[in-house]
C-alpha cells in the first residue's frame, strides 16, 4: 500500500512537471494508476481528475491574452468544448475495461507522435490555415471528445487546430488551449464524479502532488532544452505503448 501511494505521489508529481515543460503528464498518470491496480476506466477518469487543477493555473497565466480575444467567440468556442468534452466522457461511461484497454495503445501512441510532430503539425496547419469557420467548430468537438474519452495529447491537437484557423500569438493560443482544457475537463470530471468512475483517495493525493510539481517545473522549463523534453516523453509514451501492448498478450 505504501509502495503504491508512493508511486503514485511521484508519478503525479511528475506529470505536473512534464505539463508545466511541454504536456505529457497522463502518460505517467494513466499508467501508475493501473500499475496499482486500478481498472482502465476508472484509471482513466482519475487521471484526467489528478491534472485538472493545472489547466486552471495555466488559464489564470493567459488572462490577459484571453481577454483581449472577442467574448462571443470565446462563448461559442466554449460551448462547443464543453459539448464535445460531454459526448467524450459518456462514451468512456459506456466502455468496458476490456474494450479500453483494447484501445489505450493506440491512443497512447497516436498521443506520443502528436507530441514529437507537433511542431510540424503545427506548422502544417498554419500553411493551411482557414480562419475559424464551421469547419473548425467541427474540428473542435472533434478534439473535445477525444479529450473527453483520452486526456493525452489535448494540447498538441488543440494549438494544431488553432493554428488551422489562422491564429499566430502563441501566447494567446496557450491561454485559449489551457482554459479549453480546463472546461472540457471540468465537464469531463463531473461526469465521472456522478458516475462513481473516479477513484478519490488517489485522485485527491495525485491533485495535491501534480499541482506541487507543476509549480516547481517552471523554473525547470527555462532550463531544460527542448530536445530532452523531447526525448524523456518520447521515452515515456513509446514505453507506455509497449507496455499496455504487451498487457493485451499477457
Amino acid at each position: 500500500m505504501f509502495l503504491d501511494t508512493a508511486l503514485l505521489i511521484v508519478a503525479a508529481f511528475g506529470a505536473g512537471v512534464l505539463n508545466t515543460i511541454a504536456g505529457g503528464g497522463t502518460f505517467l498518470t494513466f499508467p501508475a494508476l493501473v500499475f496499482t491496480g486500478v481498472p482502465p476506466v476508472i484509471a482513466n477518469a482519475t487521471s484526467s481528475v489528478a491534472v485538472f487543477p493545472g489547466y486552471l493555473g495555466g488559464a489564470i497565466g493567459f488572462r490577459q491574452e484571453l481577454a483581449q480575444m472577442n467574448r462571443a467567440q470565446l462563448l461559442r468556442l466554449s460551448a462547443i468544448t464543453l459539448a464535445g468534452g460531454l459526448c467524450g466522457a459518456l462514451l468512456l461511461m459506456i466502455s468496458s475495461n476490456a474494450a479500453f484497454s483494447v484501445v489505450v495503445p493506440f491512443l497512447l501512441l497516436g498521443a506520443t507522435l502528436a507530441f514529437l510532430f507537433g511542431d510540424q503539425i503545427r506548422s502544417f496547419a498554419a500553411a493551411h490555415s482557414r480562419g475559424v469557420t464551421p469547419q473548425g467548430a467541427v474540428g473542435l468537438f472533434a478534439v473535445s471528445l477525444y479529450g473527453g474519452y483520452f486526456n493525452g495529447g489535448l494540447g498538441i491537437l488543440l494549438l494544431a487546430l488553432f493554428s488551422l484557423w489562422g491564429m499566430s500569438n502563441i501566447h494567446q493560443m496557450n491561454g485559449l488551449k489551457s482554459g479549453l482544457s480546463f472546461l472540457l475537463t471540468a465537464i469531463s470530471v463531473v461526469v465521472f464524479a456522478a458516475a462513481g468512475l473516479v477513484s478519490w483517495p488517489q485522485a485527491i493525493v495525485m491533485m495535491l502532488a501534480s499541482t506541487a510539481g507543476g509549480y516547481l517545473g517552471a523554473p525547470l522549463a527555462r532550463r531544460l532544452p527542448k530536445a530532452v523534453i523531447r526525448a524523456i516523453v518520447g521515452l515515456i509514451g513509446f514505453g507506455m505503448t509497449a507496455v499496455f501492448t504487451a498487457r493485451l498478450f499477457a
